[in-house]
This record gives C-alpha cells, structure tokens and sequence, in this order.
C-alpha cells in the first residue's frame, strides 16, 4: 500500500503544500500584524519620532553611565530594553531616577532640575522604541472618581498591606529594602508602580489585577489619606506599634509623675 500511495503522490504536491503554508502565513501577518504596523507608523509620523529622537540624546545624557549607551545594563544598572515607557515615567517622575548614590533600594526624592514633562515624555518614548512594554497609562485609567473606594479596599487589603500598611504608610522589609510611603504618589505613579513592579514591588499585571480594579485601588488609596483620625493624632498611622509603644510611655510616665506626687505628698504631712 505505501508503494501504491508513494506512486500516485505528484512530484509538485509538496511544492503546492509549502506554498499553501506561505498563503496562509500571509493572509494571517495581513490580517492581523499589518494594521497595528502601519498603526505605529502613523503615530511616528504624526510626532512621536521627534519624542523618539530627542529621548535618545536625554538617554545618552543623562542614563547611558548607568545603564549602557545602548540601554543594554551595566553592573551600575540593569537593562531598560522591554521596560516600557510607563517605568520611566514612574522612575523619572518620582526623582528616583536618575539615582543620585547605589543602595538596596532608591528613596523618592524632588525630581532633578533638568525633569519636564515634556522631557520624561521623550524619555519614555526612546525607551517603548527599545523593545516594548508597559505604556503610561489615559487619565480614565488613574481616574479615582471613577473608581469604586470600597472594592479597591477591599483589593488593597488582599494585596498590598503586608507592605505598604492598610493606609498606604509604608514599613519594612528585608536586606534594607522598604515599601514606600504613598501619600506622596500619584494616581499614574500608582498605577505605572502595578504594571511594572518597581525595586522589591511584585508586577499585578491585568490577569491578576484587571485595570478597572487598579483604578478601584487608586480611589481607595486616595480616599483613606484624605481622610482625618478621629482620635486627633495619627502617629504615623502605622498600626498598634506606635500606639502601643505611646500608651506604655505615657502609662509609665503617669504612674511615675503619681508615684513622686504621692510620695512628696506624704512627706509634706510628716513634716506637719
């Protein structure tokens, strides 16, 4: 049967196979691959190349001692290829980059005098031209007023307080490193920190995380710093650490002032 099967095959049927695979593969690029290739040519065009351009000579200027000429890591700083433009922004914007000294992790501080905008947005632009990745995300995105507070509370208390605290306070963690405070950051800072995952910080991508639900988080998150103590003082807000270790020095200051009052005030009636 294989002899019989063998013989009736034509000589071109494996020609006519390949050039059906190829018909194939080029109706799916066509279909699928083209439109988001001349869609990127478009927005080069309309004046992204120009943000590209100047981004690269911010890059070599200002990032390229760190990080390579080529964006491609040096033992000072790890490769920015695939990063994304939204971990710039957050990098740039936050003054964390450019890093002024190489520590377990680098502290938010006022961003450097040469950081605009514009800047950061040509920046962001050179670095999403190196390979792709996370993009800064549209104002609805990071739009806590459209936000729902108690589901992002909800999913904040799920995620993020074994770090940051249930108010977004910070606290410790290990071989120096620390989660940072957020009272400072901004609802994109937010937002550009769960996409990309920043320093010791895990990425909640959006099969994790979906986008509406990081915007539920954003409200939430800029809800509860807003809002007062009703006790009157909010001791950093750190939890029962600090309350507790005020109540003990004020109860043990107490019970001394009583003690020397006490004390005094038996002696005075001796002494009559």
């Amino acid at each position: 049967m294989n002899r019989i099967t063998a013989r009736r095959r034509h000589p071109l049927a494996r020609y006519a196979v390949l050039l059906l695979a190829l018909g194939l593969v080029g109706g799916a690029y066509t279909t699928f691959v083209l439109p988001q290739t001349q869609s990127a040519d478009a927005a080069v065009a309309s004046g992204k190349a120009d943000d590209v351009t100047e981004g690269a000579k911010l890059f070599a200027a200002h990032c390229s001692s760190c990080h390579g000429l080529q964006a491609q890591g040096t033992e000072n700083g790890p490769t920015l290829v695939g990063v994304g433009a939204a971990s710039v922004d957050f990098q740039v914007s936050s003054g964390r980059m450019p890093a002024a000294n190489p520590g377990p992790q680098v502290p938010r501080k006022p961003p450097a005098d040469w950081v605009t905008p514009d800047k950061i947005r040509q920046l962001s632009a050179y670095v999403q031209s190196l390979g792709g990745g996370p993009t800064v995300p549209g104002k609805e995105q990071v739009d806590p007023a459209l936000g729902d507070p108690a589901k992002g509370g909800e999913l904040f208390r799920a995620n993020c307080i074994s770090c940051h605290n249930w108010v977004g306070a910070g606290g410790a963690l290990t071989q120096g490193k620390y989660a940072p405070n957020l009272n400072q950051s901004t609802p994109e800072q937010i937002y550009e920190a769960m996409i990309t995952g920043p320093q010791a910080m895990p990425v909640f991508n959006d099969s994790t995380i979906t986008p509406e639900q990081k915007r539920d988080m954003i409200a939430y998150i800029v809800g509860v710093r807003e809002q007062t103590d009703p006790g009157g003082f909010g001791l950093g807000r750190i939890g029962p650490v600090t309350e507790g270790l005020v109540a003990w020095i004020v109860g043990l200051s107490a019970l001394a002032l009583a003690a020397i009052w006490i004390t005094a005030k038996k002696r005075q009636a001796n002494h009559d």
